[in-house]
């Protein structure tokens, strides 16, 4: 979990989501240099299951969710938002899916969406984006892939990381690269709240045209220079393999 001035839903979001654990589970949070009270409140609590860091200074969405990445020690990573709710039962039905499908990289579900008051407002966070796809281009068209739904197997981390500095989300990279090197597993159940409230890091409405034509671009040459490279190290590696 990345948080940034998140005190208001913060306690909220905290409490859905370690009722939901287990003993063995861990709560990676990075304050981003918070200059509200939210640094305060993770403090004060009283859960051995929450590793708690501040950033020195403001690094920002990307850079923080790549430190917290960093530091998952566990099989299954889950992305987390500072305003959201987390239903029951979510932690099991993401890792049944890993366990089903060993290719598997990337779970994701849907989500309802919610106000600043916790009133529901949509049942379906994809049919807003026509229904969940998997595919490449349609993703990098219109990117359905939403951190706060999201888990990751670990190995693809060692793949992701670093994250390029100029693709749009690291939600968008790590779903659309995990779904290149393995499979991607979309669960149609809304497993958590996602709450729109005016102050989101992602913003509910799209940006301009050449804004979005831009961030494309990047994303592309990001994909393309990384998959090289990993084709590169794959190759180098099966040769070191057959030399010994």
């Amino acid at each position: 979990m990345a948080v940034y001035n998140g005190s208001r839903f913060l306690s909220e979001q905290l409490t859905s989501l370690v009722a939901d654990l287990q003993a063995g589970d861990e709560v990676i949070v990075v304050d981003d240099a918070s200059t509200d009270d939210s640094f305060a409140l993770l403090q004060s609590l009283c859960d051995n299951r929450i590793k708690l860091v501040r950033n020195d200074a403001n690094q920002g969405v990307l850079r923080s969710f790549e430190r917290g990445l960093r530091m998952a020690t566990n099989e299954v990573v889950f992305l987390c938002d500072q305003d959201d709710q987390w239903r029951a039962g979510k932690r099991r039905a993401f890792v049944e899916a890993f366990e089903d499908d060993e290719l598997c990289l990337v779970v994701i579900s849907d989500a309802s969406l919610i106000d600043a008051e916790s009133r529901q407002v949509a049942d379906s966070f994809m049919a807003s984006r026509g229904g969940f796809r998997n595919g490449f281009w349609s993703n990098v068209i219109r990117n359905r892939y939403l951190g706060c739904a999201m888990a990751v197997r670990r190995r693809l981390l060692a793949a992701a990381l670093p994250i390029p500095p100029h693709v749009p989300m690291h939600d968008m990279w790590l779903g659309i690269l995990g779904g290149c090197l393995g499979n991607v597993v979309y669960l149609p159940e809304s497993w958590i709240a996602y709450r729109r409230h005016g102050g989101n890091v992602t913003p509910s409405s799209r940006r301009g045209w050449r804004q979005m034509l831009i961030w494309r671009l990047r994303l592309l040459r990001a994909l393309i220079t990384r998959l090289a490279a990993l084709a590169i190290d794959t190759n180098r590696n099966g040769l070191m393999r057959e030399s010994s």
